[in-house]
């Protein structure tokens, strides 16, 4: 019994230990917030070690998923928010790390959605009014520009389920802005390809996501290849809806998108 009762408190200790450090790695992530007017778009900012006033960077933006919306300025790095804190990717790609959040009643994109489950229809408008988080992110990215060393060459966007979706509108708002770009499990309209030239793509999906189903990624990757655009293509065949762990475990994922530059 008392070994047992050892044990137990064992485990709670380790369970507690690995929260308090996974707390402390996101501690990593400044807390900031963007304010226009009556509008606030909150935003975790990552800096690289040894930030230097003056030296330029690439910069990172992540969009979250629905289930990350609010504004507590810390659910948005559920999904993402560890890939950057390693100390194998800190050093070897420093650069500015984003993650903006959603707020609850809004959505990255413009999109209208219907039904549920598999049944669940997107219907994806190709530019309009902006969405008020993501005029917001827009103004942010300006204000960003103005207060931090950014290599403008090596600007980059992520952003999985409605941030993949997030991902092709704001390339398609900013055809002039990316480098690269990494929609995971997301989809826009096909007629936003022409204008999604400039960027070089890895779109990724799971190939048993009932969410948000498959057809939206391969239909986007056949406009964008028909209108040549640079993509390629990542199907995970076993992968339900969060494909972004897969993603996230692809070898030399972000080799590719660090090693993207775009001439000016």
């Amino acid at each position: 019994m008392k070994t047992k009762l050892v044990c137990i408190l064992a485990i709670g200790l380790c369970v507690l230990g690995v929260q308090e450090l996974y707390a402390q790695s996101f501690d990593s992530y400044e807390k900031h917030w963007y304010i226009k007017n009556n509008d606030t778009l909150p935003y975790r900012l990552l800096l690289p070690q040894g930030y230097q006033k003056g030296k330029k960077y690439p910069l990172v933006i992540f969009l979250h998923g629905a289930g990350e919306r609010g504004n507590d300025n810390e659910k948005q790095l559920t999904h993402g928010g560890a890939l950057f804190i390693k100390e194998e990717n800190r050093k070897n790609y420093p650069a500015i790390v984003i993650f903006p959040q959603c707020s609850q009643r809004s959505y990255w994109s413009n999109v209208k959605i219907a039904g549920s489950g598999s049944n669940r229809v997107f219907e994806f408008a190709n530019g309009g009014t902006p969405t008020f988080p993501m005029q917001l992110l827009i103004e942010l990215m300006a204000d960003l520009r103005s207060r931090y060393g950014i290599r403008q060459q090596q600007v980059y966007i992520m952003g999985l389920s409605m941030g993949g979706m997030g991902t092709f509108e704001l390339v398609n708002r900013l055809p002039q802005t990316f480098a690269a770009a990494i929609p995971i499990c997301g989809g826009a309209s096909t007629a936003t390809a022409p204008n999604l030239k400039g960027t070089k793509w890895w779109v990724f999906h799971g190939g048993k996501d009932d969410i948000v189903l498959p057809r939206y990624s391969e239909e986007m990757v056949a406009a964008m290849k028909k209108n040549k655009v640079h993509v390629k293509f990542t199907l995970f065949p076993e992968a339900n809806h969060n494909s972004w762990d897969a993603t996230f475990a692809e070898p030399g994922l972000l080799n590719w998108l660090f090693s993207q530059s775009r001439s000016r």
